[in-house]
């Protein structure tokens, strides 16, 4: 059954299918460019798009992913380009590994870099700039994925610099995971020298990260349900954080994931302040996942607040939220595409906000990159809102 499309507050003005290769996951945007990882079942690897036309995004380069890998996140930042390399769905042979490439042509980036841990390659990279990277991967003597610290000091040569990874879950170690719940690193976002990890069924780590060689648990927070933790953004004028457990299941066949808000004002003892409505709908019934997955992360050049959260929501599309009060999180605008076609249903998988609200999102099995321009009423919302 095909969905038409639903919209408060968006308008989509702009849409690219990546030449045919429309597993979208993570984008990036710097000046014009526009950088795509690949989900990995359609084969590509990173798209670059020419962005200067919302209206029609145009695609200039596309590289596959290496067999029996994908390459499906991006970064960006001092005039570098980091993609990962990492085993998809049991590949063998497979290539794990993280690649650095030079900017000095944003349309045509050249590799000068990589980092091999062994194991199964990297998952999510956070590149902000400055002399570290960090990562979830799985190394060398590793089951499942742990946090990794990347000095980029020497782009050329990136090396490891350190590592941190839950109790029992090492080469040798004692478990002391629960059965049937799985802790694995994903990503961390860092309010300066405090990283805010998501870690699976572990919840959210705190750690401290004023030595990025040695980072160091200080807090921890688990909740039910729960479950799949992934995104833990800090809104650090406020002592908050924002946590998305990742929808997994299709049809809603596990627990219902929600959008946290977490009280971090301090941070060795996290707790829950609120949380944001789910959507209404039959999303349930229509397919395929439903359910949180990204935020748009506040980064340096796009849009920026301490009160506004995009979220993308599988089969409900995007999602943005107004956290004027934490414990009342009020929904104020949404956008769910018309159901690709070839889909059971949309899967809106990751997402990029420019500094003037323009909205970029990509559906991770085949509806590619689309573009969503806020309505005036929105539009002014999120000026007021930004930081």
């Amino acid at each position: 059954m095909t969905h038409p499309e639903q919209a408060r507050g968006f308008r989509a003005i702009g849409r690219s299918d990546l030449g045919g290769h429309g597993d979208g996951m993570q984008l990036m945007r710097h000046g014009d460019a526009m950088y795509v990882g690949h989900f990995g079942i359609s084969g590509a690897g990173t798209t670059i798009l020419d962005v200067s036309d919302p209206s029609g995004p145009r695609v200039v380069r596309q590289w596959p992913a290496p067999e029996g890998s994908h390459t499906h996140k991006v970064q960006v930042a001092d005039g570098l380009l980091l993609v990962n390399q990492e085993q998809f769905r049991g590949g063998d042979p497979f290539t794990g590994g993280l690649l650095v490439h030079d900017l000095s042509d944003p349309f045509d980036p050249q590799r000068i870099g990589r980092l091999d841990l062994g194991g199964k390659g990297f998952h999510r990279i956070v590149w902000t700039g400055g002399r570290y990277a960090h990562a979830s991967a799985i190394p060398e003597g590793f089951d499942d994925r742990i946090w990794v610290t990347i000095d980029m000091s020497d782009p050329e040569h990136p090396v490891e610099a350190g590592r941190w990874w839950w109790p029992g879950t090492g080469p040798g170690e004692k478990s002391e995971v629960p059965e049937g719940k799985r802790y694995a690193a994903h990503h961390a976002l860092l309010d300066g020298d405090t990283a805010y990890l998501g870690y699976g069924d572990a919840g959210m780590v705190v750690l401290d990260v004023t030595d990025m060689s040695e980072p160091r648990q200080v807090g921890h927070l688990a909740w039910s349900p729960g479950g799949d933790t992934h995104t833990c953004m800090p809104l650090p004028g406020r002592g908050l954080v924002v946590v998305t457990d990742e929808a997994l299941a299709n049809r809603c066949d596990e627990e219902r994931k929600l959008v946290r808000v977490l009280d971090v004002s301090d941070p060795a003892a996290p707790r829950e302040a609120g949380r944001c409505p789910v959507p209404e709908g039959d999303f349930c019934e229509r397919g395929l996942r439903f359910g949180p997955h990204n935020l748009h992360e506040n980064r340096s050049g796009s849009y920026r607040s301490e009160r506004i959260v995009f979220v993308t929501y599988f089969n409900a599309g995007l999602r943005v939220f107004d956290l004027a009060d934490p414990a009342a999180p009020e929904e104020i605008a949404f956008w769910v595409p018309e159901t690709p076609p070839g889909q059971e249903d949309a899967q809106t998988n990751d997402l990029w906000v420019d500094e003037d609200g323009l909205v970029w999102v990509t559906d991770r099995i085949g509806g590619g990159l689309y573009v969503l321009e806020p309505d005036e009423e929105l539009r002014a919302r999120l000026a007021e809102a930004a930081l």
